[in-house]
């Protein structure tokens, strides 16, 4: 997939993530400020955003983050694949924190972010991944992507300007 203008997918440790905290920052700050809901209320502030970031570069839970590189260097989409806690699932992950900054989309970099979570989750050996998420646009990209809806929780989160919204749950077998 040609990405444009060019973006370059990094597929890291969390701790590797330190050099492109600012930069993830401001994608989130973006995203959130644009409506995403995405765990954030609109008066988040990059000191908030910040510590997040700090949280995400300190697991140690066998998450990998995938970062997306604009011709520059900078930081201009992510997702993380964050394997399951729980004892009873050690075949499972989740697509997280899926954020792609508004002047870096409509560019295939959504895609290209989810198709790299799947391989991440292939090669640590997981077999289902699952995802929930809010946004109509977004949820069109996981149906493209071979994700299967499963469900709707009505009310379940808040949009950023405090508006209930509905999240949409799905799954993709890997197997």
């Amino acid at each position: 997939m040609v990405l444009h203008p060019p973006v370059t997918l990094r597929a890291c440790a969390p701790a590797a993530i330190a050099p492109y905290i600012d930069d993830l920052c401001d994608v989130l700050l973006d995203c959130v400020a644009h409506g995403a809901s995405v765990n954030f209320m609109a008066d988040l502030t990059h000191a908030r955003a910040r510590r997040f970031w700090e949280g995400v570069c300190a697991a140690d839970d066998g998450r990998v983050v995938i970062i997306a590189l604009d011709a520059a260097g900078r930081a201009v989409g992510t997702a993380q694949m964050v394997p399951a806690p729980q004892d009873n699932q050690p075949h499972r992950a989740e697509v997280s924190k899926m954020l792609v900054h508004t002047d870096a989309r409509r560019s295939g970099l959504g895609a290209a972010l989810l198709a790299a979570v799947e391989q991440a989750a292939r090669d640590a050996g997981k077999t289902l991944l699952t995802l929930d998420t809010a946004s109509d646009e977004a949820a069109r990209l996981y149906a493209r992507g071979g994700f299967e809806f499963c469900g709707s929780i009505p009310g379940y989160a808040l949009l950023p300007d405090g508006a209930p919204c509905d999240t949409l749950l799905y799954y993709k077998r890997l197997d």
